[in-house]
């Protein structure tokens, strides 16, 4: 990047899980993080919007602890720059924000190292970062994903086939992961794990062949951990009881909460925000587009006055 040019990194927010696909599926939401990136003689992030706004602006910020991570692990050293950043998605309320964090400071150390990393090492990298592969899978790559991350490699499908609109019920409350997992048992017993895998395998053979209906209703009977998070965050009950009657296919805890995502018939997503809307008055109810498109980068050189 030379003295002038601008890089534009736009990162899609995420959701996550889906009910029992914890830990393993996600699906990159119409919410974004966006970096735009000038040369600079130190490093600095200047927040544009309200929900960064309180976000470090030197190099504890968590874009610069894995831009420079990155930039390390492959013997390079990041450049200084100026980064202003823009996001649409809020925090700590289980819609990828750090997920989208994580993969916008890998694409900063990739594009200014010029690493020329491939989405599989992204991927690798991100996962490790973040522990699992389904927000960051779903923000790198757009569309719904389906992910196994081990000590040893992280697998990823990405499905790009998705017919359905989106909902959030966004409640005021922040829930952080570490609380969400705090509450999880430490283990299942055998005819209990066997019982939620058949259910994660039947809510990933809806999405495949489309049949939300059969996806709602896996989403319902999830075991992994939307029965014990319930305890901290009452509206997965509330909505998925008001959504009954609204035509929905299902309702999932969307990630570690405390937003509530609704999935319903494609064309009937402003109906269904509406109608959430007045139920759900304390709450910040939308109707979101699924991303497709995944990480995306823009490179702007500088233009010269003539």
């Amino acid at each position: 990047m030379k003295e002038g040019d601008m890089l534009k990194i736009t990162v899609p927010g995420s959701t996550a899980n889906l009910g029992p696909g914890f830990d393993s599926i996600g699906l990159a939401l119409g919410k974004y993080l966006t970096l735009e990136v000038t040369k600079a003689d130190q490093l600095l992030f200047i927040p544009m919007t309200e929900h960064v706004k309180e976000l470090p602006t030197n190099e504890d910020n968590l874009i610069a602890k894995v831009a420079n991570k990155t930039a390390s692990k492959h013997n390079k050293k990041l450049p200084a720059c100026e980064v202003k950043v823009w996001s649409d998605i809020p925090m700590a309320r289980g819609i990828g924000s750090s997920a989208s964090a994580i993969i916008a400071g890998i694409e900063l150390a990739n594009q200014l190292c010029n690493l020329q990393l491939t989405n599989d090492e992204k991927l690798r990298i991100a996962s490790l970062e973040e522990g699992h592969p389904d927000n960051v899978g779903a923000s790198l790559f757009g569309g719904l994903v389906v992910g196994l991350h081990q000590e040893d490699q992280t697998e990823l499908v990405c499905v790009k086939n998705i017919n359905v609109d989106t909902v959030v019920v966004v409640p005021k409350y922040e829930v952080f992961t570490s609380d969400a997992r705090n509450v999880l048992p430490e283990a299942l017993d055998y005819k209990a794990a066997v019982e939620a895998s058949a259910i994660s395998n039947m809510l990933v053979a809806g999405i495949l062949t489309n049949n939300w209906k059969l996806v709602g209703q896996m989403m319902n009977k999830d075991l992994f951990h939307q029965p014990y998070r319930s305890s901290l965050i009452p509206e997965i009950a509330a909505v998925q009881e008001k959504i009954r009657d609204l035509g929905a296919y299902g309702s999932a805890l969307s990630g570690a909460g405390p937003t509530v995502i609704c999935f319903v018939e494609k064309g009937k997503g402003d109906y269904l925000a509406e109608k959430l809307a007045s139920e759900f008055s304390n709450c910040d109810v939308e109707r979101l587009d699924i991303d497709f498109e995944g990480c995306r980068v823009e490179q702007v050189k500088e233009v010269k006055s003539v």
